[in-house]
């Protein structure tokens, strides 16, 4: 209901819960629901690139801007989500010194590729998830204070599977329908699929379910 009624709204989201909560799932939905929907929702890990390729993912580079760059240069990120949505999974991945370079954009909405020397527009949404805690790393100086409060404009919280119960069996009626496909849990099973603590949350929970259904078949 939150992530509904903040949808329309420009301003940045920060999604936090653990891994397997559905963070890149709200995001999308966020987009979905928005005036910038018909535009482009670019997702990005942050936590599966180095800090220089990561740089130039975002913001783009001219041709001959470093070695092995390619002819005729690349268009970054932020210049594809122009109008609208940059989705920045595990945003507190993200070097200290590439922050600063974002923070920039977010303030002046505006950048240069590596190696250009126009500076582009770029009006854009930022909805970022981490399932860190990113007021511990700001404490600690592994991620900006500024940036923090740039992007936890409109927080949402996800809930763990263990948070939530009463939702188990709903999650594996849906995901039985999903996969096409239909089994029975035993008392016993019920019992310890409820206690179980989920650690893989949402994602760990399908798994289990095609694991069921693979061995009902």
């Amino acid at each position: 209901t939150i992530a509904e009624r903040i949808a329309n709204s420009n301003s940045s989201v920060l999604i936090i819960g653990e891994s397997g909560t559905g963070k890149e799932l709200f995001a999308q939905a966020i987009h979905n629901a928005s005036k910038r929907a018909k535009y482009n929702f670019v997702a990005i890990n942050c936590a599966t690139l180095p800090g220089n390729l990561l740089e130039s993912e975002l913001f783009g580079y001219e041709e001959g801007a470093f070695s092995g760059a390619k002819k005729g240069g690349k268009m970054g990120l932020l210049e594809l989500a122009h109008n609208g949505t940059l989705f920045l999974d595990e945003v507190g991945e993200i070097p200290i010194d590439i922050q600063a370079k974002l923070l920039r954009v977010l303030e002046e909405e505006r950048f240069m590729k590596l190696g250009g020397k126009d500076v582009l527009s770029t009006d854009i949404r930022i909805i970022a998830a981490t399932n860190k805690n990113l007021v511990d790393m700001v404490r600690n100086g592994a991620f900006r204070n500024d940036l923090y409060y740039r992007l936890n404009v409109l927080p949402i919280n996800l809930p763990s599977l263990r948070e939530r119960k009463d939702d188990i069996p709903l999650l594996i009626d849906y995901y039985k329908d999903y996969f096409k496909s239909n089994f029975t849990l035993s008392s016993s099973a019920k019992n310890i699929i409820i206690n179980y603590d989920w650690p893989g949350n949402i994602r760990e929970l399908r798994n289990t379910v095609e694991y069921l259904i693979n061995l009902n078949k």
